[in-house]
């Protein structure tokens, strides 16, 4: 029989006296442990970070939530659990914790040595491109934070903008473009919805001349209209992000990606409902010749596992992904995750930490 318990652990950010987002200082992390009686020994660990603000099971019930989903597990008596069972046994509204359970399911079916998938990443004979992510701040912990991310050899790196006056952000990517060219670095900004309809257009126009390869959500989510219109006159290409999150139904998927067409969609599957959640907006996307990659979602390295792990079921094409947040923490789990020139590998071999 099958059992199912959980965990967790406060993760701490390295920067957080420094950074403008006080409210990150603390991420709390809870695991599912999925066991079979037949071999105790053997655990399949999933993780569930919902983050604030932005994932819809985020919020004083989600303890109760995942407290709830144990108990009804266990009550079950099951025999057999697989991670294409998680969606319909989580129900929805509750992404986060469909991420946990699949990725619980996939490891305990592969024998809880945390490789989820059988790819070459997976078997640590590939690496996946990964962006640098310059994480919104005053300007002296961004120019820091850049200088870092440059000297440790990434080509691509993702600034955080819209927290800044805009000036002193156009200033920043200035001073990258000076050091380092469009053909030696790719540049994304990420704006979170900061840009009103009103202004994002005539603010795309003075980022375009710092060849930006991208801009995930220039304007809130929720105005499909506006964000149509700006993705048909952008001078950068538009990339979807906070706007996927809710949107579960495969019809409103695929008419919203039909109304707004994006040049890209970022995939978060802690936000959206997990594995098949991000295969079924990958297909839905590649089906219309929008391009995509996958970002972790601020997880601890057992969720940026799954993530990763997942990626490697594609081929990027060298297309850098979102997953070097594991370094964010200063108490995050132990695991053979390693970032170096701008890659990151998985040591199947190494070690890992136990959550709680």
């Amino acid at each position: 029989m099958l059992h199912l318990r959980f965990s967790h652990r406060a993760l701490r950010f390295n920067f957080s006296a420094r950074t403008s987002r006080g409210a990150l200082a603390e991420h709390v992390a809870w695991y599912l442990h999925l066991v079979d009686d037949a071999l105790p020994i053997v655990e399949g660990i999933g993780e569930a970070a919902p983050l604030a603000g932005l994932s819809p099971d985020y919020g004083p019930d989600f303890p109760r939530a995942i407290a709830n989903l144990c108990q009804r597990f266990n009550a079950g008596a099951l025999t057999a659990f697989s991670a294409a069972d998680a969606p319909a046994f989580v129900g929805p509204g509750l992404p986060a914790l469909t991420f946990a359970l699949e990725t619980a399911a996939l490891d305990l079916g592969r024998g809880g040595r945390h490789q989820l998938y059988d790819n070459a990443f997976s078997r640590g004979e590939a690496a996946l491109p990964i962006n640098g992510l310059v994480w919104m701040g005053d300007a002296a912990f961004m120019r820091e934070q850049i200088q870092q991310k440059l000297a440790a050899g990434y080509s691509c790196l993702k600034l955080k903008i819209g927290g800044l006056d805009f000036a002193t952000e156009l200033a920043l990517l200035a001073e990258i473009r000076a050091v380092a060219p469009p053909e030696q670095l790719t540049l994304r900004v990420d704006a979170n919805g900061a840009f009103a309809p009103a202004e994002a257009l005539g603010k795309l126009a003075q980022l375009a001349a710092f060849a930006i390869h991208s801009i995930e959500q220039p304007i809130a989510a929720g105005q499909p209209v506006a964000l149509a219109e700006l993705c048909r006159t952008s001078p950068i290409p538009i990339a979807l992000d906070e706007e996927l999150i809710g949107v579960t139904d495969p019809a409103r998927q695929a008419a919203l990606l039909d109304a707004v067409r994006p040049a890209y969609i970022v995939l978060k599957p802690t936000l959206l409902g997990g594995h098949a959640a991000t295969r079924q907006w990958i297909a839905l996307a590649e089906a219309r010749g929008i391009g995509w990659w996958i970002t972790s979602a601020l997880e601890s390295n057992v969720g940026l596992n799954a993530v990763a792990q997942l990626t490697g079921e594609y081929d990027v094409h060298g297309f850098a992904q979102g997953l070097g947040t594991g370094q964010l923490y200063h108490n995050n789990l132990t695991a053979p995750l390693l970032i170096s020139d701008g890659a990151l590998r998985y040591a199947p071999e190494g070690t890992w930490e136990a959550p709680g």
